[in-house]
């Protein structure tokens, strides 16, 4: 197991999921009052829609590669510019029409982790398969909330 491999514990790893969206979309509620300044977080620079696209992108490719295992095929091979690159559209204005789509999007996404992880037993969740993490530590993998944390909560002062 490598340093960076994710560690589990007794929770359902839906619900490490679940938590993790809730956790991002409870933070993007105050991005509307984002000053337009990226936000560093180690070598990286994160807005709001960086952050938001970072999670989408991180929940559909690790799901794309749940359900190539699932169906016993090779996963795609990971072809991602992510956090290392910052586009334009990540630098726009975050609007409440922004924080709408996203949380239509990201809240689908959750639902459809949630429903993928419960639908598999332990032995399955847990299962090694070569020197991949197995399904559980996929799912606490996607329970970091390190990109919503980089840009955080923008709540005015004084605001609550």
């Amino acid at each position: 197991m490598s340093d960076d491999t994710p560690i589990t514990d007794d929770r359902d790893p839906a619900r490490v999921v679940e938590d993790a969206v809730a956790h991002a979309l409870r933070l993007a509620e105050t991005w509307p009052a984002w000053d337009g300044q990226a936000r560093a977080a180690g070598d990286r620079v994160y807005t709001p829609h960086k952050a938001l696209r970072r999670l989408a992108d991180h929940l559909v490719d690790h799901l794309a590669e749940l359900e190539a295992r699932l169906a016993g095929r090779s996963p795609l091979p990971d072809h991602w510019h992510a956090s290392a690159i910052t586009t334009p559209a990540d630098l726009a204005p975050f609007t409440p029409e922004d924080l709408d789509e996203a949380r239509s999007r990201l809240t689908r996404l959750a639902q459809i982790w949630s429903l993928r992880l419960r639908a598999l037993d332990d032995e399955r969740l847990d299962r090694v398969e070569g020197g991949a993490w197995t399904l559980r530590q996929v799912a606490f993998h996607l329970g970091d909330t390190f990109y919503a944390d980089a840009v955080g909560d923008l709540t005015t002062p004084g605001e609550v």
